[in-house]
């Protein structure tokens, strides 16, 4: 890879591994997808009744003054969001230790990207919100996320044969985007702060540290102990995350932080093919894209549009213009303006078989910020408000938009990328490496320990 150039293709092992990310993705988009369509179906049908009553039952029971009787929209929001958010952080970490984030100058171009991606639909939002209330101006973060899983299920519909590098791109940009939103989260969504439960917190996560790390042998070896000795302590550092004031979520991301990436001697003697992270993310990911997104979507996005008219009367409020705005042009502008920012103060160009279109279609897929939209909406202004349904109508109607737009976008460069596919899978023959492009590939997790 010659020096000035970026969105190159990377190492063999790391485009494998993004490819095997992106497909799992892919299937979770598509029930992501599923659940949405079901609960606007049923949100908007003589069944509304039921699904709201459904959505609003509560189940638990509170401890004195700790809070476990929450609805099930609640429990999908705090609780099933952390093991989406444990999953995050699992990746985050990975790419910090042994992906492109630990290279400063491959990392750069990404995190540049997405930092723009963020910051410019944030503007955009507070811009045309300016003059509304204060509630409403809370909402400036809602724009601020991309939903990885639906941009890939996007992908997958058009049947682009996106080059490797560009993959590699995608995904790195929504890890920095979800870190992003996991800080922004914890910063500006957590209030009246009881350190006594972060301080008894600290308890269960050293003893989760010192499991994950001096058990690694055992927790690769025998599947069922993760969920036996790490899922309880995982739960009483999250039920102590939800009482303390700060945002439940950001539990999953700190457990995650605490699994080692590298093997250890024991483990490796033990005919392990992968770090303890790497065999959590193939068991964690089928349950978080198949079960916790789908199931906070399905309590999340329903919500009564009232017909046209009520549809319409959404779009024009301040809140949904905002939204649709930044998460379809602010994610363009933010993503594509930063990335040719940095690439002149750099001096470096785009890989000669990449242009400035497909970085434009993919900062579009950005707009579709759907599963932490939803959520820092929900954070922003309660179930049950106005603004809320109004946001909620904008999320999916930008996130139409915005795949839309990709779409054709990117579609319009399938010839391109097939050839581009063909150079690589030819390249990778001739070093002897099988095609991790092709159908008939072998599945690298079927390598790792279930």
């Amino acid at each position: 890879m010659h020096t000035n150039t970026t969105l190159s293709r990377g190492t063999h092992r790391e485009t494998t591994r993004i490819t095997e990310i992106l497909r799992k993705e892919s299937v979770g988009g598509f029930v992501l997808l599923g659940a949405t369509v079901l609960a606007l179906i049923l949100a908007n049908s003589p069944a509304r009744d039921f699904y709201f009553t459904l959505r609003d039952t509560h189940i638990g029971q509170d401890i004195g003054e700790f809070h476990l009787n929450l609805s099930l929209a609640h429990w999908a929001a705090d609780g099933l969001l952390a093991v989406f958010f444990f999953l995050a952080g699992l990746e985050l970490k990975k790419e910090f230790v042994v992906g492109d984030l630990r290279n400063p100058g491959r990392a750069l171009v990404p995190v540049v990207a997405a930092a723009g991606g963020v910051a410019i639909p944030a503007l955009i939002y507070t811009l045309i919100n300016l003059n509304s209330s204060s509630e409403a101006l809370g909402g400036w973060a809602i724009p601020a996320a991309t939903d990885i899983a639906f941009a890939v299920a996007v992908l997958a519909v058009i049947g682009t044969h996106l080059p490797a590098a560009l993959r590699t791109f995608l995904l790195t940009l929504a890890v920095v985007d979800d870190l992003i939103a996991i800080i922004i989260i914890a910063i500006f969504y957590s209030s009246d702060i009881k350190f006594n439960y972060l301080l008894w917190a600290i308890v269960p996560i050293i003893i989760y540290a010192l499991i994950a790390r001096f058990g690694e042998r055992l927790l690769h070896l025998k599947p069922a102990s993760s969920w036996l000795i790490l899922m309880p302590i995982g739960f009483v550092v999250w039920a102590l995350f939800l009482n303390s004031g700060v945002h439940a979520t950001i539990a999953g991301v700190v457990l995650a932080f605490f699994i080692p990436v590298r093997m250890n001697k024991r483990t490796e003697q033990a005919g392990a093919e992968a770090g303890l992270a790497e065999v959590m993310e193939h068991r964690v990911r089928p349950i978080s894209a198949g079960f916790c997104v789908p199931v906070f979507a399905f309590f999340s996005a329903g919500v009564a549009i009232g017909g046209w008219s009520g549809f319409t009367e959404a779009l024009n409020q301040p809140i949904a213009i905002g939204i649709i705005v930044a998460l379809v042009g602010g994610k363009m502008l933010g993503i594509t303006g930063s990335t040719w920012l940095i690439t002149r103060i750099r001096r470096v160009n785009l890989d000669s078989d990449i242009k400035w279109i497909d970085v434009l279609g993919l900062a579009a897929l950005g707009g579709i910020g759907f599963t932490v939209s939803l959520l820092i909406a929900e954070l922003s202004f309660g179930e049950g408000s106005d603004y809320n349904d109004y946001a909620k109508i904008a999320i999916l109607s930008a996130s139409v938009l915005a795949a839309l737009l990709g779409s054709l976008i990117l579609g319009s460069r399938n010839r391109h990328y097939k050839k581009i596919e063909q150079k690589e899978n030819l390249d990778d023959n001739q070093d002897g490496i099988p095609d991790v492009f092709s159908d008939d590939s072998s599945n690298v997790s079927s390598r790792i320990a279930p």
